[in-house]
């Protein structure tokens, strides 16, 4: 890091967080603090949606994803512009017109007090945790870079973020996801040309994307259908699409973002122009991680790319670590020699010469890979406490080592804004849902407004404490990205299943719909400690038993527990 580098990511957080808290300070009343006055246009809506969603997680680990697995995480996203249709139909003018503060406010109305209570307690645990792993990711950046301890890092991100969101509410979020996404959208753009600029003398943009997809990091749709794949076509359309019209349509974080829209068509306009760029977006993230995988087939990389625990593997096993280095850069050697006769093949047009290329690469990627594997068993024996995988540190060391001063700074500018601004949504979506669900519900009714805010900024800071803690731990989940996609479908499913219940089920009652959430969220946690699913399948689960146990249920009951006051035809 040179003095530029510090220059550009210091004065992108400080103008962040000065811009946000500025733009929010004339916000008044609870509706103004957790709402921004409903006054947002569709655009401001639409950036937040997208920076509420995309993470430093999105910008750290996804690249990672990609150099590990390639690009078939891409179709995570394919269910996403459906669900955005559908709840543009659905649930936007409902929420709308009923002026709620929450999603979880409609179901004590539909339902039952229980029913609300359970739904927005299911919320609060699940982003409680969440909000931890997007504080941690960029906490990861500061400690590499730094050199200082996890803790320290992660309470220096986590309260940055805290200041300006409970200074200035939905307001200050709103208004800084809006350049927060301006950073995220430009460095991403300049590391990528950076990185096609690096690559070595007679490797052009094609013959990246050559060597990439030969060795399987282009795989970006896989038409099997398989329940035990994580990622194909079948599961990103269908588990995908019950995925986002959970976190979209009941998700707090989410939805208290497409709440504060002056009207119904400013709200619609803000998801469908997120349906219609976050794919895009995310290929275009994923594409990153390809081109830094083909980056380092002709460019020796680090045996382990946790610079930490390779320093401690090497103190504890000092003898095995050096013949595993010998051993891992006579097999670049080989698997460079390799891509270099690829691209040649490539250009000669030479099809059986490519063919006859693509196996040999192949084969020498397999030993330098055996050798990768031998080195993440002797880290984890050195490491106990360790991560035991280094995917979410391959990015961030390529961006330290090789990107040109000016753009590394950006680039840490853009990781940094992605967690402050997903990070700020959680927390004011937090302070939110306990203060209108829960402590306002059952203890302070007849509270004035103004004690009300004073409330939500202080369960603000609470929230934030409690990530904090949790950021402590998340090191320990593996990829980052995919361990926030699984602690989401632990939850989603079953919330889902509750509100479409809600909406298209008028003679299901409270106590069916409850009983039926404690069914589905036991089905999920059943289906992932007994079986194979991928947890993709988990958020269609999930709402599938909650359907049916609370049709069920009324059923055998026949008999009404409560009156419905409000469904989706009202």
């Amino acid at each position: 890091m040179k003095g530029l580098d510090w220059a550009v990511l210091g004065a992108s957080l400080l103008f962040i967080v000065g811009y946000g808290t500025w733009r929010s300070r004339k916000q008044k009343g609870l509706e103004g603090y957790l709402l921004a006055g409903r006054s947002q246009a569709w655009w401001t809506v639409a950036l937040s949606i997208m920076a509420t969603q995309a993470s430093a997680i999105t910008f750290l680990s996804t690249p990672g994803q990609a150099f590990a697995d390639g690009m078939r995480f891409v179709q995570f996203y394919f269910g996403l512009p459906i669900a955005m249709v559908v709840l543009c139909v659905t649930v936007v003018p409902l929420f709308h017109r009923l002026k709620v503060y929450t999603a979880y406010e409609y179901l004590e109305g539909r339902f039952d007090a229980k029913t609300r209570t359970l739904t927005a307690s299911l919320f609060l645990l699940q982003r409680g945790l969440a909000c931890g792993l997007t504080i941690y990711a960029p906490a990861l950046v500061l400690s590499v870079l730094l050199g200082w301890s996890i803790q320290v890092t992660t309470l220096l991100i986590g309260g940055l973020v805290v200041v300006y969101t409970a200074t200035g509410g939905a307001k200050a979020v709103n208004e800084t996801q809006t350049w927060q996404m301006a950073v995220i959208l430009v460095a991403m753009g300049f590391a990528l040309a950076a990185l096609l600029r690096v690559l070595p003398e007679g490797v052009g943009f094609g013959d990246a994307v050559l060597v990439s997809g030969a060795l399987g990091r282009m795989n970006a749709v896989e038409t099997t259908f398989d329940l035990g794949d994580r990622y194909n076509l079948w599961s990103g359309l269908i588990g995908g699409a019950f995925l986002a019209l959970s976190y979209f349509g009941t998700d707090q974080s989410q939805v208290q973002r497409y709440l504060t829209g002056r009207s119904v068509a400013q709200s619609r306009l803000g998801l469908l122009a997120n349906g219609l760029v976050k794919v895009p977006m995310q290929f275009a993230i994923l594409f990153v991680g390809a081109m830094v995988f083909a980056f380092y087939q002709f460019v020796a990389p680090p045996l382990w790319f946790n610079p930490v625990e390779a320093k401690k593997a090497a103190e504890a096993r000092g003898a095995e670590m050096a013949v595993l280095e010998t051993a891992h850069a006579a097999a670049f050697e080989e698997r460079r020699t390799e891509a270099l006769r690829l691209v040649a093949a490539g250009k000669s047009g030479d099809e059986t010469a490519l063919v006859a290329a693509k196996e040999s690469l192949r084969a020498a990627h397999a030993r330098s890979e055996a050798v990768k594997a031998k080195a993440a068993a002797v880290v984890k024996e050195a490491v106990p406490k360790g991560e035991g995988k280094d995917t979410n540190y391959v990015f961030l060391r390529f961006v330290l080592e090789v990107l040109p001063t000016g753009v590394v700074g950006l680039v840490l500018a853009a990781i940094f804004a992605a967690s402050m601004s997903s990070t700020a949504a959680e927390l004011n979506a937090l302070s939110t849902t306990s203060v209108v669900d829960v402590y306002r519900r059952y203890f302070g009714k007849d509270v004035a407004e103004e004690n009300l805010v004073t409330i939500s900024k202080g369960l603000t800071i609470a929230w934030g404490a409690f990530a904090i803690v949790f950021a402590q731990y998340a090191g320990r989940l593996g990829t980052l990205v995919e361990a926030v996609n699984i602690l989401g479908s632990f939850f989603y499913g079953t919330i889902l299943g509750v509100f479409l219940t809600a909406f298209y089920l008028p003679k299901v009652k409270g106590g069916a719909a409850f009983w039926g959430a404690l069914a589905g969220e036991a089905a999920v946690v059943g289906a992932w400690l007994l079986t194979d699913v991928s947890f993709l399948w988990l958020n269609a689960l999930g709402c599938a038993v909650v359907v049916a146990v609370a049709l069920g249920f009324s059923a055998v009951r026949g008999t009404p527990d409560g009156e419905s006051r409000e469904t989706a035809s009202a």
